[in-house]
């Protein structure tokens, strides 16, 4: 007698389950959110290719051992050979872990692995396509001009997870890129590629086959119009790591993210600038962030931002004019709107300018978005330099959080940023008077100024 298919409801944000349908979500809240999926009495989870797989490479059954019996000697690392790529990942790969990468559609996360294989010398590769075809992929290989002499890349066009499993065992890669998941089914999940069930089920199998065969696995993910990975929350915590590629289709520059790294730190990030010829790493993004030709401009300042844990020279620029309809104008771009306006607030009230009248425009150049609160400090002097068209001096930088009572609040990594600003030639450098506890100014050669309120930085600046 056949089984009798089972059918659940589950939550596509948190990966809560339900035997019927609810309206909110008893676990994270939301509305509408419970998705309907069919659930297979009768089979275990997981493929029969994948348990084959994981019989193929040898692996018994799982005993519990004593905390103390345990080896905590530091992973191996499987060398990318991209030096942005192995510092987000802590170093690089971990044979047996899965990576998910996200991003937006046409930012470049295919270009990114592509070039990243292509490198990775004396080692057979798997790459699982299921939304281009092999002479597609060959004309990408072709057009980042990678030297590929030294990898095995095998290209596999495949949306079939028994299939793909098939073909594993017979190849034994020593990385599988899935592009991308969400193509993925598995014969185990009666539904369309791209469902909860499918997503989770064929993640399920890829981490069972990378934890078994010591392989490590890349995922290549899309993300929905929130910006969010696309599938169920729970695709995110069966990975080891997750990266978003981030970045502006029409800016050059590329930023990859850790949100979650179970072998490393979620603080470094990667900078690419996209040309022609696929991705190039940025191993001093300050010099390119950093316009030549701003001296004797109005409205543009110089601040020191933390993207992780490597400073950055950023250029805010505002643009300051009269309202033309009577109604005044916020526009941000790379800064969040909010913050502006809590900015300009403090300005008109605790230093006396007043600017309700006025369009405020301001843009963080190079396509950057800069959630660091260290820049307030440099916006604000954007924005009063463009008020008064006052320039500032190109040799000046700045580093602060402002409060609103008006008050510079102290920054982490102050030396850190002080030393950027040191090896990029500025002279003197505006910072909180609080972080000037325990730092010796003469051990640096650019004068460091320190303000406890957002009136002396305007002396300071502008006399």
């Amino acid at each position: 007698m056949a089984a009798k298919d089972k059918t659940m409801y589950v939550c596509e944000y948190c990966g809560q389950d339900s035997v019927r349908w609810v309206g909110k979500c008893p676990s994270c809240g939301r509305w509408n959110c419970m998705k309907e999926i069919t659930v297979r009495d009768g089979k275990a989870s997981g493929t029969a290719a994948a348990r084959a797989a994981l019989q193929t490479a040898g692996k018994n059954r799982v005993q519990p051992l004593n905390v103390r019996e345990i080896k905590a000697d530091a992973e191996p690392r499987m060398d990318m050979h991209d030096g942005e790529l192995n510092r987000v990942l802590g170093g690089g790969m971990v044979p047996g872990s899965l990576v998910l990468l996200g991003g937006e559609p046409g930012i470049g996360k295919s270009t990114l692995v592509l070039q990243t294989v292509l490198r990775m010398h004396g080692k057979r590769i798997l790459y699982v396509s299921g939304e281009e075809s092999a002479r597609q992929i060959k004309l990408r290989a072709d057009r980042l001009q990678t030297a590929s002499g030294g990898s095995e890349l095998l290209v596999l066009c495949e949306t079939c997870l028994e299939q793909v499993f098939e073909h594993i065992e017979e190849t034994q890669p020593d990385l599988v890129v899935m592009d991308s998941i969400q193509t993925m089914q598995t014969e185990s999940v009666e539904s369309s590629p791209g469902s909860l069930s499918q997503i989770r089920e064929c993640a399920a199998s890829l981490l069972r086959y990378a934890k078994g065969g010591g392989v490590s696995v890349i995922l290549i993910g899309h993300i929905n119009k929130e910006g969010s990975l696309a599938g169920p929350k729970v695709l995110e915590h069966i990975v080891d790591t997750v990266l978003q590629f981030e970045g502006d289709q029409h800016h050059l520059y590329r930023i990859l993210r850790s949100i979650k790294n179970r072998f490393g730190s979620t603080s470094e990030l990667g900078i690419y600038e996209m040309r022609h010829d696929g991705l190039r790493e940025v191993s001093n993004p300050s010099e390119l962030l950093l316009s030549d030709n701003r001296d004797g401009l109005s409205g543009i300042a110089i601040a020191c931002a933390m993207e992780g844990v490597r400073p950055l020279m950023i250029e805010t620029q505002a643009l300051v004019s009269t309202a033309a309809y009577g109604t005044a104008q916020r526009s941000t771009t790379g800064f969040e709107s909010r913050r502006l306006n809590m900015l300009l607030a403090v300005l008109e009230k605790r230093v006396g300018f007043k600017l309700a009248a006025k369009d405020v425009f301001l843009n963080i150049a190079g396509g950057l978005r800069v959630t660091d609160p260290a820049i307030d400090l440099g916006v604000m002097a954007a924005v009063l330099s463009s008020n008064g068209d006052m320039p500032i001096d190109g040799n000046v930088c700045m580093a602060g959080e402002v409060g609103l009572s008006g008050e510079i609040r102290p920054v982490s990594r102050i030396e850190q940023r002080i030393a950027e600003a040191q090896r990029l030639g500025f002279r003197r450098m505006i910072l909180p008077a609080h972080n000037m506890n325990g730092i010796n100014p003469a051990h640096y050669k650019i004068e460091l100024v320190p303000v406890r309120r957002v009136v002396e930085a305007v002396r300071e600046l502008f006399g």
